[in-house]
């Protein structure tokens, strides 16, 4: 029972050198980076590029049906429009066991209503009784407007970010967190394009999500280190910035692989309408880890730091030698 919990396992307090080993990573994460916005640019073609477009951002037919009294099943009707030719097949249930929302592409060329009256006639042979409750079909227009709206939140996410922590520390930090996110979001989007993943609103709820998360990490850290750079006035910045990491180290990783449990679990077990946004987000909880380690804090590092004229001077000197 001694070994109970297995946090007990962790080291309470951790000495690696991580700012020594920034150099190496550094030029890694920056040929991550162009690779990953080459091969989600590539093709240029609008609208989602390299990426897999899902419904939302490429239209497409969403189909309302009702089973009352029994409850739908929707394994049954999912297999039974996967052969139909229609593109990302999404069957969901909501609200009441007996209702379904299906989603499906309208193969280039063909005639949207046809389609739609063969889905029909499908799932009619599939599951009786059911109830067509109603049908909207996602047009080019909205779906444009859905994905226009998208990156907008992103990109307004990370502005308020920086505004964020320009005023909560100073305009370095902001530069540090920023570079950070921006690392984050552009190696998710390298990951969605390399495994396929359905590029939807869902997708973006995840990158909204991951943002968060490594900004989450990140002030955390950056709250560390201000208050070591007060406590230490004589300590070089970058053995402060080593300080303040190895401290949080612990608690990074026990909130990490909390997260992680629940995302493998999801992945796991929710289906494969979950497992895109499980994949993203475990992805990004790493990746944010690894980032707020190795890009935002050696970013300050390399843009400096305010630490009062004298105190400066005296954190610049090398280190005396012990006796």
């Amino acid at each position: 029972m001694k070994f109970w919990p297995l946090i007990k396992v962790l080291p309470v307090r951790t000495h690696f050198k991580f700012v020594r080993l920034a150099k190496y990573f550094a030029p890694v994460s920056i040929l991550a980076v162009f690779a990953a916005l080459a091969i989600t640019a590539y093709p240029f073609k609008p609208p989602c590029f390299g990426m897999a477009c899902g419904i939302d951002f490429k239209g497409g037919t969403v189909l309302e049906i009702s089973t009352a009294p029994n409850a739908v099943d929707i394994g049954k009707v999912r297999g039974a429009l996967n052969g139909m030719n229609l593109g990302d097949v999404q069957v969901q249930g909501f609200g009441a066991p007996s209702s379904a929302m299906l989603r499906f592409q309208t193969p280039e060329g063909a005639n949207p209503a046809q389609v739609v009256e063969t889905v029909k006639a499908k799932v009619a042979q599939t599951v009786s009784p059911v109830k067509f409750v109603r049908t909207d079909v996602v047009g080019p227009k909205v779906s444009g407007e859905l994905l226009t709206k998208g990156l907008l939140a992103l990109g307004g996410a990370i502005l308020l970010m920086l505004v964020y922590i320009w005023f909560r520390f100073e305009l370095q930090f902001g530069l540090g967190a920023v570079a950070a996110l921006f690392h984050d979001v552009f190696l998710t989007f390298g990951l969605i394009t390399l495994a396929r993943i359905e590029f939807n609103l869902t997708a973006v709820a995840a990158l909204l999500t991951i943002i968060g998360y490594s900004m989450n990490d990140t002030v955390v850290v950056f709250d560390r280190f201000r208050e070591n750079l007060r406590k230490y006035k004589r300590m070089p910045v970058a053995e402060v910035i080593d300080l303040s990491i190895n401290e949080m180290l612990t608690r990074t990783i026990i909130t990490s692989m909390t997260a992680i449990f629940a995302l493998v679990a999801l992945a796991v077990f929710g289906g494969p309408t979950l497992w895109g946004l499980s994949v993203i987000m475990l992805f990004g909880i790493l990746i944010g880890t690894y980032s707020s380690i190795y890009i935002a804090a050696p970013v300050i590092l390399l843009w400096g730091v305010k630490r009062g004229g004298e105190d400066e001077a005296e954190a610049l000197k090398p280190a005396k030698a012990r006796p």
